[in-house]
């Protein structure tokens, strides 16, 4: 039974006194552990495509690789949420015959538009005039995690064991530091921290080679980067947070394989964000909004503007019914939200360490400019693969795989990022500025730029105190085409096990309060999609407030982690299996 909490249920408390890591590990321990040349770790687009590409090579020169994928997800796909488009260049070239072994890629992209909003305007842009990174012929409209579904199938085939609803908790380091492999978080932990009757010891999987394919601002990840300083001399990485509706509408007004992006209204000019529209197969539309995580103004609800911009005249269209006309209004049939990379080639750090390497979001080589991942998820798994590969053939383990940054440099996706590593940045000048230098940039000089800007702050450094910023006065749902994250959060099927620890923990847990909610005006209770964080008075001290987490609703989006003012969030893997099961987003 999946549920939403409400706001008067309890709050999850982080409790400091309970067994810690060491202690659990000494009196349950030690823990099994499996051996395999390759570990990878989470099981979307970029770590599939690095265990296929291993076992490819392996049947090409007749060895033998074993390989292993953990996912945290109950299945391939549940946590995996995208736009989406996707461009097939890298699929054609992992899966060549991929048509015939029936990837999930029906809707072919017919038409392409960009719109700049006002309130209750709009301004088409001629096609004539659309950058290439805003042209999409060739591309399809696919759910991602129906595509990452059929791409875990694909894997197994080829030999490749995955392990759904285990999530790697722990990186494992030799004694010389490099990396030896993960262990999987420990199950059946009561909500005190103490081991129940369920209680199972994680496992320990150790490889020649570990790949870190966790999506964008991932918690093993985000420890390897600080760890081995792979971010020094680069951009700090700057996020967006994308929320997202699936919606069901009349098939008068559906138009298989058009793509609507939009920029302008509902967002201020200093505020990067814009939306999609996408015409799927089956009259569904995908549909979703993507605030950039460097705004300024703690009042801003990513969640609020998704839904204030399906008001737009030219939105609410395709979802109001028309009685008259005898048409009937869509219904929304599915909800998501996930942040994603946007820094781009500036902000990619060194991605290989000794014992492992990041592919994908992970490492953060989305192309904000045309809003794609998954090709580049599927073109760096490869170029790992293929370095991994060769040095496992070589008697190699737990050293730096140099071929694949190397790899990397040389191919196609480098000189695609490379054309687009300003796109983000523009926009720090205001939408006007970003729109005719990007034009400039994309349109006239076709990605030959002879300059580059730079970015030196991350986005949590960007929120303004509350004093100095207006607040924002959304609409309230009305249910039919705007909805509140509750009702919302139902629909993306989230849960976790309600007894066990609460994932988002805080480092000092008088922050929220102290600095956050006095200084900021608590903007946790906005920019998250879920409403997990919410002030609510504290029965202990009369005229105050404290900050209520209801874990369970968390849709795995990392916001919090990114945004937090005083970077006091640390969101952690919870137990296997929980958070989101999207079904065809």
């Amino acid at each position: 039974m999946f549920r939403a909490l409400e706001a008067s249920e309890p709050q999850i408390i982080i409790d400091e006194t309970h067994m810690t890591h060491d202690e659990i590990l000494a009196q349950f321990g030690p823990r099994e552990s499996m051996e395999y040349d390759v570990v990878v770790v989470g099981g979307g687009p970029a770590g599939l495509s690095t265990a296929i590409r291993l076992k490819q090579l392996a049947a090409q020169h007749e060895k033998e690789i074993s390989v292993v994928v953990l996912e945290k997800g109950s299945e391939p796909g549940a946590h995996i949420l995208s736009g989406a488009i996707m461009d097939p260049r890298a699929l054609n070239e992992l899966l060549p015959d991929w048509k015939e072994q029936g990837a999930p890629l029906n809707q072919p992209v017919t038409d392409d538009a960009m719109v700049f909003l006002g309130e209750k305007s709009a301004l088409r842009t001629p096609n004539l005039f659309l950058p290439a990174c805003f042209q999409n012929h060739g591309n399809y409209i696919i759910s991602l995690g129906a595509f990452t579904k059929w791409l875990a199938q694909q894997a197994e085939n080829l030999g490749v064991e995955i392990f759904p609803g285990f999530p790697a908790a722990e990186v494992l380091y030799n004694e010389n530091g490099s990396v030896r492999g993960v262990a999987t978080g420990n199950m059946g932990v009561g909500k005190d921290g103490e081991p129940t009757e369920n209680f199972q010891l994680g496992m320990e999987l150790l490889g020649k080679y570990t790949v870190f394919a966790e999506g964008a601002r991932g918690h093993l990840g985000r420890q390897l980067i600080s760890r081995f300083k792979l971010d020094e001399g680069k951009d700090p990485q700057t996020y967006g947070l994308g929320v997202k509706e699936v919606w069901e509408i009349d098939p008068k007004r559906h138009q298989p394989g058009f793509v609507l992006h939009t920029a302008g209204w509902p967002m201020k000019s200093d505020t990067y964000g814009g939306a999609f529209l996408y015409h799927m197969e089956d009259n569904k539309v995908t549909m979703g909004f993507i605030t950039g995580l460097d705004y300024s103004n703690p009042y801003l609800s990513p969640f609020e503007e998704m839904q204030r911009w399906k008001l737009h005249p030219n939105i609410r269209w395709y979802l109001e019914g028309d009685e008259a006309k005898g048409i009937k209004p869509a219904k929304r049939i599915g909800y998501g939200a996930r942040a994603i990379t946007a820094g781009g080639l500036m902000s990619l750090p060194k991605t290989v360490f000794p014992g492992g390497a990041l592919v994908g979001c992970e490492a953060g080589y989305l192309n904000v400019s045309r809003i794609k991942g998954s090709h580049a998820a599927i073109k760096t798994g490869m170029l790992a693969a293929e370095a991994a590969f060769d040095a496992v053939q070589a008697g190699r383990q737990h050293d730096e795989l140099t071929a694949y940054p190397a790899a990397f440099e040389k191919s196609w996706l480098f000189t695609e990022l490379n054309k687009a590593r300003n796109f983000k940045a523009w926009f720090k000048k205001g939408l006007g500025i970003a729109t005719f230098m990007n034009g400039i940039e994309q349109w006239l000089l076709k990605g030959h730029i002879p300059w580059t800007l730079r970015r030196n702050k991350p986005d949590h450094l960007y929120l303004k105190p509350a004093a100095k910023c207006k607040p924002i006065a959304y609409p309230k749902p009305d249910g039919k085409l705007t909805f509140d994250r509750l009702s919302s959060v139902f629909i993306s099927n989230t849960n976790h096990e309600e007894q066990q620890p609460a994932h988002l923990t805080l480092k000092d847990a008088s922050v929220p309060v102290n600095i956050n909610l006095s200084k900021f005006a608590g903007p946790e209770s906005r920019y998250c999609p879920a409403g997990v964080y919410e002030f609510v008075p504290d029965e202990a001290k009369a005229g105050k407030e404290r900050l209520q987490i209801n874990a369970q609703n968390c849709v795995h989006c990392k916001t919090c982690d990114i945004k937090d003012p005083t970077q006091n969030i640390v969101w952690v893997t919870p137990e296997g299996g929980g958070g989101p099961n999207y079904v065809g987003m």
